[in-house]
């Protein structure tokens, strides 16, 4: 029960109150309490994200993270409100949105991809910066996600694979887009396998191979896109990629002297797996990975020069294929100093060494 006090005041019974503390022993002085203490606790196992520490061996990486804290766009901040979805034709859209299912193999698994990175970079206690790159990256990637899925569900909603296309065209394209998901799935699989095996220099080097290729890439959808909404979008995403590529080329600078024989052929491996990937958006996917119907390209084919029509800047074949290979020239002038063979690359006619790949375990994205 509760008792009135002089004041005439609720009071709180004896059994209700907290009681006063005990009275403690000394305390032992620091050297005391050392002579009895433990040993170190049992050893953490490995691929564990304890114990931390914020060191820093490569300011320049920390720096351009600095500089990437805010990005400098949002996708929600596009004026999506002007894309005139209604005065395009049906396949206009659905070309369109085929390539932003395509480009979604790529970009909109990005966030999954990094951080996955980052996680591992956790896991094997890499410095500060290099952990913070890829938390940036990551977030970036997920712009440009949100940009695939935006433009995706605009045009065709309930896409890419959720929708009920009404023309023949349409058809095809969902049908490409089922097997382009398939083979992502196949990538995703091995990508899996290959973060934990392989050190991160090799790791930063198959990404370095995604950045220069990604860059490329926007630069020139910015370029010939006559769409208001999607022209601002590639040029965002573009500078987004080139800030990745710093990233990767910051650090590649200080661990590429440093790698053996084996780790260099591991990277002239990677960048071959990197070519046939990545070819699958920046020229035309090759058999050596992609699993593909023999009606996937002549609808691509059909797709692509559909949405040129819309205004929609995709480069023919020729200048895809110039276009890469200005992109891997400029790759291969900066590793090969530092003692790291090319790839032969002759679908686009680039000399180097010939070289196998396992396809179950690929690195590269952008």
């Amino acid at each position: 029960m509760a008792d009135k006090d002089q004041t005439g005041h609720t009071a709180v019974t004896s059994r209700h109150m907290i009681p006063p503390p005990e009275k403690h022993e000394v305390m032992p002085n620091p050297e005391e309490l050392l002579l009895n203490a433990e040993d170190a606790p049992p050893i953490l196992e490995k691929l564990c994200i304890f114990p931390f520490d914020w060191r820093v061996e490569t300011p320049r990486l920390m720096e351009i993270y600095h500089n990437s804290r805010d990005p400098g766009w949002s996708p929600a901040q596009l004026d999506w409100d002007s894309l005139d979805v209604e005065g395009m034709t049906l396949d206009q859209r659905y070309a369109i949105s085929y390539w932003f299912a395509l480009l979604s193999v790529f970009d909109a698994s990005g966030p999954a991809v990094f951080a996955r990175a980052m996680i591992h970079a956790y896991e094997t206690h890499e410095e500060d910066a290099i952990r913070k790159c890829f938390f940036s990256v990551t977030r970036d990637e997920m712009n440009h996600e949100e940009v695939c899925g935006k433009a995706i569900t605009l045009l065709t909603p309930n896409g890419p694979l959720g929708h009920d296309p009404q023309t023949p065209l349409g058809k095809l394209a969902k049908n490409n887009i089922e097997w382009l998901y398939h083979n992502g799935a196949r990538y995703w699989k091995g990508y899996k396998t290959a973060v934990e095996h392989y050190p991160m220099p090799i790791l930063f080097s198959s990404f370095l191979f995604g950045e220069v290729a990604s860059s490329t890439l926007f630069h020139s959808m910015y370029q010939n896109t006559t769409i208001p909404v999607f022209k601002e979008a590639f040029k965002n995403i573009g500078r987004d990629e080139g800030r990745h590529l710093s990233f990767c080329l910051a650090l590649l600078k200080e661990v590429l002297p440093k790698l053996n024989e084996e780790e260099k052929m591991t990277i002239t491996k990677q960048f071959r797996a990197g070519f046939i990937f990545l070819s699958g958006i920046l020229y035309e996917p090759p058999a050596e990975f992609w699993n593909l119907p023999p009606t996937f390209l002549p609808a691509q084919r059909m797709l692509e020069d559909v949405a040129r029509t819309a205004g929609f800047g995709i480069l023919d074949l020729e200048e895809r294929k110039a276009n890469w290979r200005t992109a891997v020239v400029r790759l291969k002038t900066i590793v090969e100093p530092h003692g790291i063979k090319f790839p032969a690359l002759p679908e686009i006619g680039v000399d180097g060494e010939d070289v196998a790949f396992d396809a179950d375990k690929i690195v590269p994205i952008f």
